[in-house]
C-alpha cells in the first residue's frame, strides 16, 4: 500500500522525521500512523546506537532559570558539529534537559557515574534514566535518542549543575 501525501505530512509533523523515513515507516506499518511512529522510534534508537562511539566535542551551554528565580540549571550538551549545535531541535533539547535538571534535581548524568558501592535507584538519581517531566512515558534518554535519530549526529549530556536558593 502506497501511503498518501497527507499521511506522510501528518507523520512528519508528529515526529519530525524525514519525508522518506516517514514514507518507509508508513509502508511498513500498512498505513497505521501509531505503528509508523513506533517504527520511527525504533529506527531512531538504532541510529543512536550506531553513532554513540563518535566524538561529540561541539555543542552549547544552556542556562535555565525557573520563574521566581529561586532555581536554576546549567547544562553542557555536546554534538559532533557546530552546525547541529545551532539548530532549533538541538537548542530545544538543551532547554528541555535544563528544565529537567531544575525540576528533578538528578545527581548524576548516567548510571556509569554512580560511585561504586552506592546503592541508588538510577531512575531517581541519574538524569538519563529519569522519566521526562513533560512526557513520563519516556525517559530523558529516549528524548535524546529521538533527536539523534532526527538530526543524525551523536549527542551527549556532558555535565550539569543545579542551583537553588538556600541549598
Amino acid at each position: 500500500m502506497e501511503p498518501t501525501l497527507e499521511a506522510i505530512k501528518d507523520l512528519r509533523e508528529a515526529t519530525g522525521a524525514g519525508v522518506m523515513d516517514c514514507k518507509r515507516a508508513l509502508q511498513e506499518a500498512s498505513g497505521a500512523i501509531e505503528r509508523a511512529k513506533d517504527i520511527l522510534k525504533a529506527n531512531g534508537m538504532k541510529i543512536a546506537a550506531k553513532k554513540s562511539d563518535r566524538e561529540a566535542n561541539e555543542g552549547v551551554l544552556h542556562a535555565y532559570i525557573h520563574s521566581g528565580a529561586r532555581v536554576a540549571a546549567l547544562v553542557e550538551l555536546n554534538c559532533e558539529t557546530d552546525f547541529v549545535a545551532r539548530t532549533d531541535d538541538f537548542k530545544e533539547l538543551a532547554h528541555n534537559i535544563a528544565m529537567q535538571v531544575a525540576a528533578m534535581s538528578p545527581q548524576f548524568v548516567d548510571k556509569d557515574d554512580i560511585p561504586a558501592g552506592e546503592n541508588a535507584d538510577p531512575s531517581q538519581v541519574t538524569l538519563m534514566d529519569q522519566a521526562y517531566i513533560r512526557d513520563p512515558s519516556k525517559t530523558v534518554r529516549d528524548m535524546v535518542n529521538e533527536v539523534i535519530g532526527k538530526i543524525g549526529e551523536n549527542i551527549k549530556v556532558r555535565r550539569f549543575v543545579r542551583f537553588a536558593l538556600g541549598e
